[in-house]
């Protein structure tokens, strides 16, 4: 019996294994096949190459940059923004929503002020912008951080409300106070909405990153997009575009990886590890 329990669970294993190890070789050719397609729509002539460059050439471009310092500046300042912008947004995010989602009067208060802002573009903030701080990073920041501030608003706000009446009505009993009560009983509960508020923040600041620089021509990646194109160097400008598609990914995987390790003890996480 112990033999046949021990042989079901390496196969287990090996099937976590085979699957764990497959995903990235079918991401790899998946990536392939694109490069693949691209390269010959453009050396066929189904689309202009002036506009639409080979992918071998935008890759030769994309490696002439690895090795430029200018580029790494750009890069810098597109990541400086993006970070401050995240955390200023997940800062204050989390302290009003855990404020709000702990209190029904709160919630009736803000509700309508909530719906009214939320849907607002935050691309029609770009005068407001422009008008306060002209092309300095904070012109980018007040975009950043009105986006990625709702993901993780709501996600607290939610996260806050869910809390189990039961475990909360037990700790009152055990006269835990305010304070207690969300750390013991709120937190755990809020934690995955939470981190999935961060993870769609994150991206959502790297867009509104790359935006602030392409219309407002604030310093980093954004700018040198619009620059290039403006310039005519097609190429170059797709070179740059791949390069925030590539931190975008990094970003993501990092978000990801950071998410795992916080919610290891959550059933979800377990799940998909076991699975």
């Amino acid at each position: 019996m112990t033999a046949v329990l021990n042989t079901m669970s390496e196969v287990r294993r090996l099937r976590r294994t085979s699957s764990s190890s497959r995903g990235p070789v079918l991401g790899a050719v998946g990536v392939i096949g694109f490069l693949g397609i691209w390269e010959l729509v453009s050396r066929l002539g189904l689309v202009d190459s002036r506009f639409v460059p080979p992918a071998s050439e935008v890759l030769v471009q994309f490696g002439m940059y690895v090795v430029d310092k200018a580029f790494w500046r750009d890069v810098g300042s597109t990541m400086l923004s993006w970070s401050l912008g995240l955390a200023i947004s997940v800062i204050a995010a989390t302290v009003l929503g855990f404020l709000i989602g702990s209190s029904r009067i709160m919630e009736r208060l803000t509700h309508s002020t909530i719906e009214f802002l939320r849907p607002v573009p935050s691309v029609a903030l770009i005068p407001l912008a422009v008008l306060l701080f002209g092309t300095q990073i904070q012109a980018g920041l007040l975009l950043i951080v009105y986006a990625a501030f709702w993901q993780v608003l709501l996600q607290v706000i939610y996260g806050a409300k869910d809390v189990d009446p039961v475990a909360d009505s037990t700790a009152r009993s055990y006269g835990l106070s305010r304070f207690q009560r969300i750390r013991y009983v709120t937190w755990p509960t809020a934690l995955p909405y939470l981190m999935t508020g961060i993870r769609l923040a994150a991206a959502v600041a790297l867009i509104l990153a790359i935006t602030a620089e392409l219309i407002i021509g604030t310093d980093g990646l954004g700018k040198q997009i619009a620059e290039t194109r403006e310039g005519g160097a097609i190429t170059s400008m797709y070179a740059l575009i791949l390069a925030t598609g590539l931190i975008g990914v990094a970003i993501n995987l990092v978000v990801r990886f950071v998410e795992r390790r916080t919610l290891a003890w959550h059933t979800s996480v377990r799940m998909e590890a076991a699975g």
